[in-house]
Order: C-alpha cells, then structure tokens, then sequence
C-alpha cells in the first residue's frame, strides 16, 4: 500500500515527482546494465574470453531473456498494480547486480547478467504505462522522453562509478557498490508511488474486464503498417546504439593511450548530451507533430542518418582527444529515436494493451539491438583478427554501424507515410 492515495494525481507536482522518481529508477537499469561494458576490458583480462565471448555476456544472452520475460510481465501490468512489478523488478536486478561481484567464472557471471536481464524485463512496460495514464496525449512524448533519460543518467553514472572504483578496487567491487543502492530504491517506489487511475489523463475509464489478450494486442499493432516499420526501425536503431556502445570503450582501451577512469568520465559526459538529445526528441516531435504527425517519425529519422560522418571519423582517427570532443555529437542525435516511437506506439491501442506494446516494441528492440549489436559486432571483429590484430575492432565497427544506420532510416520514413493513417483508426 502506498502512502498516497490514486488522488493525488490531481496535484500536478506530484504527477511531475512520479515521472521523477520513475526517471531515476530507469537510470538504475542502465547503471546496472551499462556497468558490464566499462569492466569489460578487466573482466576479459582476468578470464580470457573472446570478444565474441563478451557480446554474447552484454548482448545476446542478456537480451534473450530480458524480451522472453518482458512479454508475461507486461501482459501481468496491464491487469495488476504496476507500481508494484516495477519497485519488485529493480529489488531483482539491483541484487544481480551486486551478485555479479562474486562471480569467479565465465559461467557463474553468465548467470548473473541473465539475472539481471530478467529483473529489468519488469521495469520499462509498466512505468510507460503509467505515465501515459498520469500525462495527456499532447505532453505524452515529452514526459516519456524525460522518463527515457534515465537511460542518459544510468550510462553516466555507470561509466564514472564503474571506471574509477574498477581502477582503485578492482571490477567486483564496482558491482557490489553499485548494485545495492537499487534494492533500497526499490523500498522507496513501492511506498511513495499510487496506482493510477488508468485512462486518467484522457478522462477515459478503463473497463474493470480483463485486457485483451497477448495475440489480440500483437494483432492490432502488427496490422498497422507504421508500427510495423517503426518496430524495425528501432531494433536496427537499437543495434546501432548497443553495438557501437558496447565496443566503443573497448576501441578506446585497445588502440588509445587512456586509462579506464579518465575513458568513463568522457563516457559519461557525452551521456550528458545524450539526455539532451531524449528530451529534445520528444518535445520537437510534440512540438512539430501539432501541424503534421509525420514528424513522429521524420525526426528518428533525420538525427540517425545526421551521425555517419561522426562515427566514422571517431572509429578511425587516432586523435583520442579530438574523437572523445566529437563523440558528443553522435551521442546527441542517437538518443532522440526513442521517446517518439513509444509515444506513438501507446497511442495506437487501447488503454489496457499499453505495457504490453511497450514490451512488444522492446522485444523487436532489444532482440534485434541488444541481442545481436554486441554479438554481430564482437563476432566481426574476431573475423578480422588475425588480419587486423588490435585493430579488428575499429573496422568491425567501420564496416557495420554506417550500413545499418541507413537501414534503420529506410524504415522510419516508410513508418511515416503510414503513420497518420494508423493513429487515425486507434481504437478508442
């Protein structure tokens, strides 16, 4: 039972301290999930494994369970009290977290990420749904983009928190400090937050009968030629961003002279920009989409295509100060694809379907991005090896990231020419 009472919605400060509270929570899943990539290089020292080894521990395996698990919760949010999966997922991944510390082998930590994947498949379907309930349509991007800089804030504070405390205490303490801080959290979300009314906002009223079910929800969006497009859109956007991300320090660490402290605190500034760049998606797409509702698509599409000559000069120069500086720009334009889609998505199906559409798009997000980026990248450089040696990286990531990048453009502007249509016929 929550200290506050479904009223208290009424009060827009407090509407403004959930999304607050939920942000900050969505900051902890990236912590924890974003801390792996900046140990990688010291765990991968310490047990000799393959960088295919190391994209199947952040990517695949990870994203396996995390959309297998992602689906069943969401499908339990859109019946149940949502608060309460969500402060129960972060107690989950945060101990995972922590336990990952101890692990002593490939296998042991193996198990731990998987841990960790399957507590944050409960976090984001139930929070989007919530606040799609606590804020009108007009303002939904726009507070889903805020919530989505969670993710800006968590790859910040893992790349500091993670690169300095594995300089001076070793990547097993870097675990354990940063993990438990979540189980704490997860205390105060399931106090502080109420259970909204759903179909608040709107001044809708959800019926009391069960949600649709799992194959009616797939069916509506699967029908509409703009999810569709905009789904794929995003798992190859999502390849981009966790393929690239995942390898980027490792590229620093191989082929540049800096040290894993000095490399996560220009990590985490650019993730900085990279809020920027959440907030900035959301509110122009609010903004511009009042005249035309393309615009919900035509801005994932203009900021992916914006940052090819950016990534290329990065993966290539051997400028390590001047490559850091201009990380900025990518780290920008990359973030703002996210909040628009999911706003977009939730506005195509009915009150009860919206945390399982989240999780629907995050299945084809993370299963396409997070599954295959790390491992298809790690897979590529192990390719080229023996040809490249240390270099391998560098050209896994030249030769893949701009062809993808254009992929992913193809399908948001397709999206866009549907998009209007679909929104029109969403069910009431």
């Amino acid at each position: 039972m929550s200290i506050f009472s479904p009223s208290a919605y009424e009060r827009p400060a407090y509407r403004w301290g959930v999304l607050a509270l939920l942000t900050v929570v969505y900051s902890f899943n990236f912590i924890d999930r974003q801390l792996l990539v900046i140990l990688q290089e010291s765990i991968k020292t310490e047990m000799g494994l393959s960088d295919k080894q190391l994209g199947l521990l952040s990517g695949f395996s990870f994203a396996i369970f995390y959309v297998s698990f992602g689906i069943p919760i969401a499908r339990l949010a859109d019946q149940g009290t949502r608060r309460s999966i969500v402060a129960m997922a972060l107690a989950v991944w945060s101990g995972m977290t922590a336990v990952s510390g101890l692990a002593q082998n490939y296998i042991q930590l193996l198990l731990a990420r998987i841990g960790v994947a399957v507590g944050e498949a409960g976090g984001s379907p139930p929070a989007h749904a919530i606040i799609s309930d606590i804020f009108e349509g007009e303002r939904r991007a726009t507070a889903l983009a805020i919530y989505s800089m969670g993710i800006n804030i968590g790859v910040l504070l893992g790349f500091l928190l993670g690169g300095w405390i594995n300089e001076f205490y070793g990547w097993r303490t870097a675990f354990i400090v940063v993990g438990l801080p979540g189980v704490v959290l997860a205390v105060i979300l399931r106090l502080v937050v109420a259970e909204p009314v759903r179909g608040l906002a709107e001044g809708k009223q959800s019926s009391d009968a069960a949600p649709p079910p799992f194959k009616d929800t797939l069916a509506l969006l699967w029908s509409r030629p703009s999810f569709r497009h905009l789904s794929i859109a995003c798992g190859l956007h999502a390849f981009i961003t966790y393929g690239a991300g995942n390898f980027l320090p490792s590229l620093f660490l191989r082929l540049h002279a800096i040290s894993t402290g000095e490399l996560g605190t220009w990590l985490a500034l650019a993730s900085v920009s990279g809020g920027a760049g959440t907030f900035l998606g959301g509110y122009l797409s609010d903004k511009l989409a009042v005249r035309d509702q393309r615009w919900y698509q035509w801005v994932p599409a203009a900021t992916t295509i914006v940052t090819i000559p950016f990534t290329l000069f990065i993966y290539t120069t051997d400028q390590t100060y001047l490559a850091l500086a201009l990380n900025f720009v990518p780290a920008i334009f990359f973030a703002a694809y996210l909040a628009p889609n999911i706003a977009v998505t939730h506005s195509l199906v009915g009150l009860r379907m919206r945390a399982l559409s989240s999780a629907i798009l995050f299945f084809v997000l993370n299963l396409v991005g997070l599954g295959g980026g790390p491992l298809f990248i790690g897979w590529v450089s192990d390719l080229l090896e023996p040809h490249f040696g240390l270099e391998s990286i560098r050209y896994a990531m030249v030769y893949v990231i701009p062809l993808v990048s254009v992929w992913s453009t193809v399908h948001y502007l397709i999206a866009a020419k549907h998009v209007r249509e679909d929104l029109a016929r969403a069910p009431a």
